[in-house]
């Protein structure tokens, strides 16, 4: 048994994470080798960097992934604990032995670059996203620009983005400018699939809703979403008047319903929807 947080991590999830992870790290490579690259096509970040530096000296790519990213493992190790560190290993291993046993699999689209940079981008955001879901990650930019913004009035964000203008310009100067673009296109693809894959399809939203139907509008959705709410005393500002709240967590698809519902109840209800991560019942 591990020990995670405080929680205790059975064989069996160890086992399934590192399933998901090689799954992971497999699906990634079979975009960079059989989409991307063969189209002179490449991602960001660390990634990226290996694949401009395999294309300039001729050394294998599997061999770049490998060697740039385990640095920042270790790094990680201190930043974000041994269990990333640990699943974040096996992810980049793999993922260099993939490259290097699918190097020569044929392409699976070529021609038509944008269609390239839309699957490729799929692809690697679904790789990518499954490792960072299970723990572990197969690229050290974001550890490496978490250090850079701790020493630098700069925001993680601001840092990765900087990190890959400079990739994707150096980029134009051996794939041209099309190249350049397109490679640009598919990371911010990849990035979109990989918030879709961490977040979930089935992601939650956390409702507010602030209305004098308070107690019709809570029946309400208790009996046709089946959620269950918790209603809150507050104080109207203007006003000073008692107000009473309604909290609830419902999935994104139940949201129009939700919408609906509330509007043939009180027409001028306020009504706040925040995104949630994960939603946990222990």
């Amino acid at each position: 048994m591990e020990v995670n947080n405080g929680q205790t991590i059975s064989m069996f999830e160890r086992i399934s994470r590192v399933l998901f992870i090689i799954m992971g790290a497999l699906i990634t490579a079979i975009g960079l080798e059989a989409v991307l690259i063969p189209n002179d096509i490449i991602d960001g970040g660390i990634t990226g960097i290996s694949i401009l530096l395999s294309h300039l000296t001729g050394f294998s790519l599997s061999f770049y992934l490998f060697i740039l990213n385990i640095p920042f493992v270790f790094i990680g190790y201190k930043v974000l604990g041994k269990s990333f560190a640990f699943s974040s290993v096996i992810g980049i291993t793999f993922l260099s032995i993939a490259t290097s046993l699918l190097h020569h699999i044929p392409t699976i689209i070529s021609g038509d670059t944008m269609l390239v940079a839309v699957l490729g981008g799929i692809m690697i955001g679904l790789g990518v996203g499954i490792v960072l879901r299970k723990g572990g990650a197969l690229d050290g930019t974001e550890i490496l620009a978490i250090l850079i913004a701790k020493k630098f009035p700069l925001s993680v964000g601001e840092v990765i983005m900087s990190i890959n203008v400079l990739i994707f310009s150096f980029a134009m100067l051996i794939y041209g400018l099309r190249g350049a673009l397109c490679s640009a296109i598919a990371y911010f693809i990849a990035m979109k699939v990989i918030d879709m894959v961490q977040t979930g399809f089935d992601e939650s939203k956390n409702i507010m809703i602030i209305s004098n139907n308070s107690r019709r509008i809570g029946d309400a959705i208790q009996t046709r979403l089946g959620r269950g709410v918790t209603y809150v005393i507050g104080e109207e500002g203007q006003t000073n008047e008692r107000v009473e709240i309604v909290l609830c967590v419902i999935n994104r698809l139940e949201e129009p319903e939700l919408r609906t519902l509330i509007k043939t109840i009180d027409i001028n209800a306020f009504i706040a929807i925040n995104g949630i991560v994960e939603v946990r019942q222990y």
